[in-house]
This record gives structure tokens, sequence and C-alpha cells, in this order.
């Protein structure tokens, strides 16, 4: 197993994890919401420092690839670029939703749980009002659909959901259990995107070489980003 660190800012969670053959090492967060440009060198400095290692002795950089923030996917991929740049090394680029899913089948210990095989997994990032990125996985972690941004409604997954159990998670899946109410759909609250599920999709990635051009990769954004302006700044 390659020496990876692993970075996750899609949410308002900034993370960083460092993983090696021994599975992971450490594993650092800040929880304070929108201040991801002034703490991640902060952990990754720290992270590395705690355990003995420098940039330079990294095989990679894995960055969590987005649908999420806008601000938080660029400040995390603007980072990682930088050290691979700069050390020389192959960028990683992990999607966040899938991380999310095999972070959660992994916590919730179900892939052994023979009555949960056919159950499908939707994480779900918070985006606004009722809105949610979003994309269904089956326990293995592989996509069942694709990527989609969803205005969420009574019938929102009624096919999927007569059709299975789907457990519901992430920072936008709170506010979707007043509105999907169907008996196969199973909510857990409390689960957030994490640098240290980004681990073991980030090794597989590295052990088939599957990097991305430093000079020319973007997080995937799903939408294009809006500016609000603040309440008490428009004109009357």
């Amino acid at each position: 197993m390659a020496l990876i660190l692993n970075i996750e800012t899609a949410t308002d969670i900034c993370s960083v994890a460092l993983a090696n053959e021994h599975g992971l090492v450490e594993h650092m967060e800040n929880s304070e919401g929108k201040s991801h440009a002034a703490v991640l060198t902060v952990l990754i400095n720290h992270l590395l420092k705690n355990n003995n290692f420098t940039i330079q002795q990294l095989d990679a950089v894995a960055v969590s690839m987005g649908p999420g923030s806008y601000t938080g996917l660029r400040i995390g991929t603007s980072v990682a670029k930088g050290i691979c740049y700069g050390a020389n090394k192959p960028l990683i680029a992990v999607p966040t939703l899938q991380s999310m899913a095999f972070g959660f089948v992994q916590q919730q210990e179900l892939r052994n749980q023979s009555e949960y095989r056919n159950s499908w997994f939707c994480p779900m990032i918070d985006a606004r009002r009722l809105e949610v990125y979003t994309a269904f996985f089956d326990i293995q972690a592989k996509f069942q659909t694709d990527i989609s941004a969803e205005i969420i409604n009574e019938n929102s997954f009624f096919n999927i959901l007569s059709a299975r159990k789907v457990f519901f998670f992430g920072n936008g899946s709170d506010k979707c259990k007043s509105t999907i109410r169907h008996s196969n759909a199973l909510f857990y609250s409390g689960f957030n995107a994490s640098a240290k599920d980004m681990i073991g999709l980030s090794e597989n990635l590295f052990q088939q070489n599957d990097f991305k051009d430093v000079a020319y990769f973007e997080p995937f954004y799903l939408k294009n980003f809006v500016a609000t302006i603040p309440k008490n700044k428009v004109l009357k």
C-alpha cells in the first residue's frame, strides 16, 4: 500500500487522512465550517509532523473531487495540486459520494449482513433548499445511478424504493426525512464526508495508475457557482 495523503473539503467539515500499508495512520478534521482556507494546510502540516513524514515521502495526494461546496472543492483541489506540483507527486481524484457510500457501509458493518445485500446506499450532500447532490450505490460502493442534483419531493426515488431498502445519509439527508416517507427509506443522521473514508478508493486508484493531470484537473462541481448577496447588502 502506498503512502497517500487524502484531502476532503467538499462539505463544511475539512478533514485530512494519511494512510500506508497498514491502513489509516491518522485522521484530523475541523468542523467549524467555512474555514477550510485557513485550516487545511495547518492540518496537513500537523498530520505529517505528528507521524514523522515529509511531503517528499508521499507516494500520492488524493483529493475529494465533488460534488459539494464550490468554495470547499476549489480550496481542496488547489492545495492538493500545489503539493503535487511542488513535490512532483501524482494526483488522485476520489468521487465524494462514492467515498461516503464506502465509508458508511464500513462504519455500519453491513457488508457481511445478508439482509442488506440487495440494499442501495444514497449519500446526500446539501445543496440549497430541498436540493441535494446524490447518487445510488450497491453494498460494494459501486455506482448504480449517475450523480445528480435532485430537488426532493414526496415522490422522489419512488421506483427505486419500491424495489429495495435504501439507506439515506450525509449532511443533505436530514432535510429529506420528512418528505421521503416510503417504508423502505432508512435515514441515518450524523454521518459526514471524511478523508478517512477515501482511503480504500484512493489506494485502488493508485494501484491502477489512475492519476489526474495536475495542470488541468478541475473538481466535479455538477452545477455552476451562483453568488448570493447578503440581505443587508441589498439596496432598497
